[in-house]
């Protein structure tokens, strides 16, 4: 066997595809977030605004969270020392997991290192503690949900995106003794879409059947305290299990997820993903606790990104751009060629210091290509007058039919 040789192959295959994938080297610079730094293959440098970035409120930069982590690591040092078994457990990560099990009002919450590895050591334990389990997922799940569904040797059923229907269909069929659990997310972050939380709850009442959401694209943006849209709608009560991240609005790292006492107890004794793995640094857990309780306490951020998402749409749709409009944050245009949108792309950032990555199949099924725009409450006007200019100059350039796209 040749492995370089079958390596180049597989390599070769994506970018024949168009969807090979490039890391930007990026510096982001404290205070100046959407704009930062690029190094180019060169070695050169170029001043860029990022608009595909997951720190959706800015609080990566916030000095609020900055102050903590500082306070953190000259108390402490860097890093947790070992899994949360072995000395692994600090005052940070008890006081992180309070805060997170008051944002959801649940009895508890359990931190990893991810909001993936949450997902993934999470389902795939839970027929250990339910023998005999059926896990019912929606078809447009996240990737770290799937691994989990399919890692845990148990029954799996998927229903069609969102389609409450085929999901009762399902139910149904089943034994109704068999313990259940229905997983979905909150807002679907390639459309932009919401999943039913209330329909789904209702069939969970109906069937005996826990309730298992991810609420990653939503911790922080949506509810009175950025609870999530589970929140926001006044179900989370009628969740059993709530997984969100550290990453993302709240600007630090980390997933987790909140439960009862028993249900996060039950986790953190089975779960390898857990067991096993070093603990999250405590100034991580410092920054990620004080961005937590600064959000609960204002909603000006929250609705500022809101607008910004708002006034971005409007003004792509008045270019005739194909994108997607679910009510949600989320920004996608629609290309439907992976070439075409790496060339887009490549355009927007060498030309303009516009960057936006490509999304491209597995993440989007092929023809569905797109480019994904995260506008936060600190892109202003002057940002997006620009990258509403580069995309009617480029998409133009490019021969984009955006009629028949759009339709």
């Amino acid at each position: 066997m040749d492995y370089t040789a079958q390596l180049d192959a597989a390599i070769n295959r994506l970018h024949d595809e168009g969807r090979y994938r490039t890391f930007i080297d990026i510096e982001r610079r404290k205070g100046q977030f959407p704009h930062a730094i690029r190094t180019r293959p060169d070695g050169s440098q170029q001043e860029i605004t990022v608009w595909c970035g997951n720190d959706y409120l800015g609080m990566g930069q916030h000095p609020v969270v900055l102050k903590a982590m500082h306070e953190a690591i000259d108390a402490t040092g860097a890093g947790s020392g070992g899994t949360r078994n072995i000395s692994g457990t600090t005052v940070y990560h008890n006081a992180l997991e309070a805060e997170l099990a008051d944002l959801h009002g649940k009895e508890a919450a359990l931190l990893f290192t991810s909001a993936y590895i949450a997902n993934d050591a999470t389902l795939s334990t839970l027929p250990k503690l339910f023998p005999g389990l059926i896990i019912y997922s929606d078809a447009l799940n996240h990737a770290s949900m799937i691994e989990g569904v399919r890692r845990n040797g148990g029954a799996k059923r998927i229903f069609r995106h969102n389609d409450v229907e085929h999901l009762r269909e399902l139910l149904a069929a089943d034994d109704p003794k068999a313990p259940k659990l229905i997983a979905f997310e909150s807002v679907y972050s390639m459309d932009g879409d919401f999943g039913p939380i209330k329909e789904i709850c209702d069939l969970a009442d109906e069937f005996g059947a826990l309730t298992y959401i991810d609420e990653v694209h939503a911790v922080g943006m949506y509810g009175p305290r950025g609870g999530g849209v589970a929140e926001r709608d006044n179900l989370a009560h009628r969740i059993d299990i709530i997984n969100g991240t550290l990453g993302k609005a709240f600007g630090v790292m980390g997933g987790y997820i909140a439960a009862s006492a028993k249900m996060c107890d039950a986790i953190r004794s089975y779960a390898p993903g857990f067991i096993f793995t070093t603990s999250i640094a405590p100034a991580v857990a410092a920054g990620a606790a004080a961005s937590i309780a600064y959000l609960k306490e204002t909603q000006e951020l929250r609705d500022k990104h809101q607008e910004m998402a708002k006034v971005l749409k409007l003004r792509l749709k008045g270019l005739g751009l194909p994108i997607i409009d679910h009510g949600s944050h989320i920004v996608p245009v629609i290309v439907g060629n992976p070439v075409h949108t790496k060339k887009l792309s490549d355009m927007l950032l060498d030309d303009f210091g516009i960057y936006v990555q490509p999304i491209n199949f597995p993440t989007v099924p092929r023809g569905t290509e797109r480019l994904r725009f995260t506008p936060s409450p600190v892109h202003g006007s002057g940002e997006i007058d620009r990258l509403v200019s580069a995309m009617d100059e480029l998409w133009s350039h490019c021969a984009l039919n955006r009629a028949e796209l759009a339709g």
